[in-house]
């Protein structure tokens, strides 16, 4: 493979050190905080638009009991994520046994390993429990997901964005003119021109959000259940099935011989889902 340029690509993946404690701020970790910085007034956004549809209340009324129920939803969705993620990596990419040995090292989020798939049910269990919390407005969990996927998709879009700072979640070597050689992978492979699929994932990802949120004011898609949802888990897993090609894997518990990366076994079943949920006969303004 004959390479003439390449993207060098090696920042620190510190953006500062906090003074006095000299706290490492980590791009991935901001990215990630920014995902449901930007996602909250999202959320509320078509949270307020759902509830002027079922009844006559003011505008600033709904919009404040909007952001009552974003404000709780809001750590649910944090611990569902956080802790879905970290679970699904050691199950899914690492030895179950590892972490068997030391369960805390779950809260260890600085040393990296969070996995989409793990999230994505952390996020659809958390949303079960906090429907059945609050109880009343219509709020079932099909239709909580179906609001929260729209903001899920722009946090994706940047969570991908903060594995390229960091290095991680590596392509296949190319030589394609916009191959990106790593100058510091974080799994330490060699630095050689590959294919910037964080780039591609996010890019795509905003896309889907960009979609979503036009969707969200089509009067079928935010009074239907299960469009707005079933439409992200086709869509992003279905192009998470693709994507996987052009990347290393990242599990170890498959081998060279496989057939599909682990990536995409985990995609599958949301793929179906997601088509399960778009066409589900409850699906009526």
């Amino acid at each position: 493979m004959i390479q003439f340029a390449a993207i060098y690509w090696d920042p620190r993946p510190e953006i500062f050190y906090l003074p006095i404690v000299e706290w490492p701020i980590l791009w991935y970790g901001v990215l990630f905080a920014l995902g449901f910085v930007l996602g909250f007034p999202i959320f509320v956004q078509i949270l307020t638009r759902y509830f002027q549809t079922q009844g006559k209340e003011a505008v600033g009324e709904l919009k404040k009991k909007a952001v009552g129920i974003a404000d709780r939803f809001t750590l649910y969705m944090l611990i569902g994520t956080v802790l879905g993620a970290r679970i699904g990596h050691f199950l899914f990419y690492e030895r179950p046994a590892e972490y068997f040995e030391d369960p805390l090292q779950i809260f260890r989020v600085w040393e990296g390993g969070l996995a989409s798939h793990g999230a994505a049910l952390g996020i659809i269990l958390a949303t079960i429990a906090f429907s059945y919390r609050i109880r009343g407005e219509g709020l079932t969990p099909v239709r909580l997901l179906d609001f929260l996927a729209v903001p899920a998709a722009l946090a994706g879009a940047l969570i991908r964005l903060g594995n390229f700072f960091n290095q991680e979640v590596l392509g296949t070597p190319t030589d394609l003119p916009w191959a990106v050689v790593f100058g510091h992978p974080v799994d330490h492979s060699l630095p050689v021109p590959r294919h910037p699929v964080q780039l591609y994932e996010s890019f795509f990802y905003a896309l889907v959000f960009l979609l979503l949120w036009k969707l969200s004011y089509k009067r079928p898609f935010l009074l239907g259940r299960g469009k707005l949802i079933g439409l992200f888990l086709f869509l992003v897993f279905g192009f998470r099935f693709f994507i996987e090609t052009l990347k290393t894997e990242q599990s170890n518990l498959i081998s060279t011989a496989s057939t599909l990366t682990m990536g995409q076994i985990l995609s599958l079943p949301m793929i179906l889902l997601g088509i399960a949920l778009f066409f589900w006969k409850k699906n009526k303004s």
